[in-house]
């Protein structure tokens, strides 16, 4: 029989005698209180909680992938998993304008005594970049020095550990590869689908030349424009053009995965790619968060504290902006919609391909 647990005190069960004594003022024992310290010490631990939230939601994101079938639900509980850490980012960038109702000559109270704390040495959120797929050569530079030398020798392990695991961005990706609806029997997507694309492209550039409103010079600059967009479907076309960009870290999904991806969006309204489409879009929307987060970040340390130097030793407001602009994990998704093309000229869909769309896909099933 199982064991009825013991009544619980609200105040007991949620450890509230720890948690609301966590807040110890420096200003209070350099003899003379910062007011806004206060409320700068529960803003970061604030963070930090939810940190941990997403932390547990990544962890079982990654539970959910990590295996060789991925089926329907699966694929169910990351989206769920996935709303719930987007909500959570929409939460922490709203707090940012909670701390700004502290002035700059507020925080200059109490900030020299901060010094070497900083938010670059939050654990958390390094485990959060790294189980999310942010990879070590990508991070911007931190005083010239690895990221990890900011982090105290007790969490050294654990963020390393995190670094070498598998991330969200590799299990998508293996899992893209697996997509099986790029080639049936007699239809080749990808042959179709180029098709379409060129008959796009020719369309384009004759409405540029045929436009009685453009002078010859704006049409030899727009079609200029227009190659570099004609290269971009000709790299996407060509394996080896596709894999000397991915060499050169331009890219980081791999070939296969690309296709597969595009497949989904071109074909998002198919039944059965509804929930690989909200995946792969909610993947978007935490990347971009991640970054407006980051911009938000920027723009309030700037307000803050100018051009100086940021307490744990970085260039402040500067290091914020390039990490906005490099920490970006799903770039090659948001990518994609370069090649999105109107409905209108998707290839058609063969009766027996959309019967499998729709219902189920089993690759014993004939025509």
């Amino acid at each position: 029989m199982k064991k009825s647990p013991e009544p619980q005190n609200y105040h007991d069960y949620l450890k509230l005698d720890s948690l609301l004594k966590a807040q110890e003022l420096l200003s209070d024992n350099a003899g003379e209180r910062a007011h806004d310290e206060m409320l700068f010490i529960i803003i970061h631990q604030v963070y930090e909680l939810w940190f941990k939230q997403i932390i547990f939601e990544i962890d079982s994101i990654l539970e959910a992938l990590d295996r060789k079938e991925i089926d329907e639900s699966h694929i169910g509980i990351v989206v769920s998993r996935l709303e719930r850490i987007i909500e959570i980012q929409h939460l922490l960038i709203d707090q940012i304008k909670v701390l700004e109702t502290m002035t700059p000559m507020d925080f200059l109270d109490f900030r020299d005594l901060l010094t070497p704390a900083s938010g670059f040495q939050s654990v958390q959120f390094r485990l959060i970049e790294n189980k999310i797929g942010l990879p070590k050569h990508q991070r911007h530079s931190y005083g010239g020095t690895d990221y990890k030398s900011k982090i105290s020798d007790s969490h050294v392990n654990e963020v390393s550990k995190s670094e070498n695991s598998t991330s969200i961005f590799l299990l998508v990706e293996q899992w893209l590869e697996r997509t099986p609806f790029l080639v049936f029997d007699d239809f080749d997507f990808w042959e179709q689908y180029q098709k379409s694309v060129g008959r796009m492209l020719k369309k384009d550039k004759k409405i540029i030349n045929t436009n009685d409103q453009l002078t010859d010079s704006e049409k030899t600059n727009y079609l200029k424009q227009y190659s570099v967009t004609e290269n971009m479907f000709n790299a996407l076309f060509d394996e080896s053009m596709f894999m000397e960009r991915l060499k050169n870290g331009k890219i980081r999904l791999s070939y296969k995965a690309t296709h597969a991806a595009l497949l989904i969006f071109l074909y998002r309204d198919q039944p059965i790619l509804h929930n690989p489409y909200k995946l792969l879009s909610r993947l978007i929307d935490l990347d971009e968060l991640l970054t407006t987060w980051r911009y938000k970040h920027h723009l309030m340390v700037t307000r803050m504290i100018g051009r100086k130097i940021g307490t744990g030793g970085s260039v402040g407001a500067a290091y914020l902006s390039q990490t906005a602009e490099k920490h970006r994990v799903f770039e090659d998704l948001t990518s994609l919609t370069t090649f999105l093309i109107p409905r209108s000229d998707l290839p058609e869909l063969p009766d027996y391909i959309l019967r499998n769309l729709s219902f189920y896909y089993d690759s014993q099933d004939k025509k």
